[in-house]
């Protein structure tokens, strides 16, 4: 155990675009790597997922990847929306409140359940 607290040396801001339909819960199928952790590891603050379009009733699921295996952590509720002038583009966040990838073996992985276009943002940084 560390003898003195450990702070985040480099904030980051890390992204990734989702359009692959992957209705797979167990970690198969089209995934994405959002985050692979730094050398000496990263903390993970806050995700947000913009969709870029139309979006239909259907969930965003995120995974960790520790080298080997790949475990769902995460699922967010899509709602459907059709964006207009006076309609917003459907958008949820998740506090994740610190999550740690504790070395470069480790990932942060997101899937779309439906074909349609959304960016992920990652809040944190590398240790």
């Amino acid at each position: 155990m560390a003898s003195s607290p450990i702070y985040i040396g480099t904030p980051q801001t890390w992204q990734a675009a989702l359009s692959a339909a992957n209705t797979n819960r167990n970690g198969t199928g089209t995934i994405v790597d959002v985050v692979t952790g730094g050398a000496s590891g990263s903390r993970l603050d806050k995700i947000r997922v913009q969709a870029s379009g139309t979006s239909s009733a259907g969930v965003i699921r995120f995974y960790l990847y520790d080298g080997t295996n790949t475990y769902l952590i995460k699922e967010m509720m899509v709602s459907a929306i059709t964006p207009s002038a006076s309609v917003e583009a459907w958008s949820g966040e998740w506090d994740c409140d610190g999550l740690v990838l504790p070395s470069t073996s480790w990932k942060l992985r997101a899937s779309t359940h439906n074909a349609e276009a959304f960016k992920v943002f990652v809040k944190g940084g590398n240790f």
